[in-house]
């Protein structure tokens, strides 16, 4: 942690400006320690080896998830007194899934500022919310705790999540797909392949396939996300 903190940007002038602009766009303050938001940004496709260490925002999306994970629970735990773990737990688990999280990120413009492999087209679908949970991480870092508690609550839960909503829906694809072919005496298979390995990691591809028919195609890190990439976009095909 300590070399994160005393590390220097290595931006120039006009990307350092860039940076200093979109988080404060982003997080309504400017940032005291740029190094950190410029290696929040750095996805490991584009990392660079310094003092015998590769650097990429891997590090901080750990510690990024973590501290979006005790932020929301906080924030569910004190808006919420009367409800048990389960539900807790739940609802936390759909605001901070894969998914929501791409779509937060590309909300809030985490987009024009990720550094990563330009030619692999794929990477573009995962790694928007890494780096919002990266980004986190650097401004836990930065501005402690209750900055970044108000950052999760003010700037991505509360614009971006109608609670009542959240409550009301499924958000695992796949167990709602197996739940209507079943209704509908359909077969529903997933088939599975690696679709790369790399400097990132393993990546799947997952592919549904009902009584024979191939519908929609997901990707991830993990088999698991991968199908529930798949079962969400052949849900909205098939308009469930």
């Amino acid at each position: 942690m300590w070399h994160l903190l005393k590390r220097k940007p290595s931006l120039d002038k006009k990307e350092k400006e860039k940076l200093i602009l979109a988080v404060k766009t982003m997080a309504g303050f400017s940032p005291s320690n740029l190094a950190l938001y410029e290696l929040a940004t750095l996805h490991s496709s584009k990392s660079r080896e310094k003092d015998g260490f590769r650097e990429s925002n891997e590090r901080l999306e750990y510690l990024g998830d973590a501290i979006l994970g005790a932020a929301v629970a906080d924030y569910l735990f004190k808006k919420y007194p009367f409800k048990d773990e389960g539900f807790l737990t739940e609802i936390r688990s759909r605001i901070v899934n894969r998914e929501s999280l791409n779509q937060l990120a590309k909300k809030i413009g985490i987009k024009s500022i990720v550094k990563f492999d330009q030619k692999n087209t794929q990477l573009q679908q995962v790694i928007l919310g890494n780096t919002l949970e990266a980004l986190i991480g650097a401004i836990y870092l930065d501005k402690g705790y209750l900055r970044t508690r108000k950052f999760v609550i003010d700037k991505l839960i509360q614009p971006n999540f109608d609670l009542e909503v959240v409550i009301q829906s499924n958000s695992n694809h796949k167990s709602k797909l197996i739940e209507w072919t079943q209704k509908e005496g359909k077969e529903l298979l997933f088939t599975m392949e690696l679709s790369k390995s790399g400097k990132s990691g393993k990546e799947f591809s997952a592919q549904v396939v009902i009584d024979g028919q191939p519908f929609g195609v997901g990707f991830g890190f993990t088999k698991k996300k991968a199908e529930q990439d798949a079962a969400m976009k052949t849900c909205a095909l098939l308009q469930i």
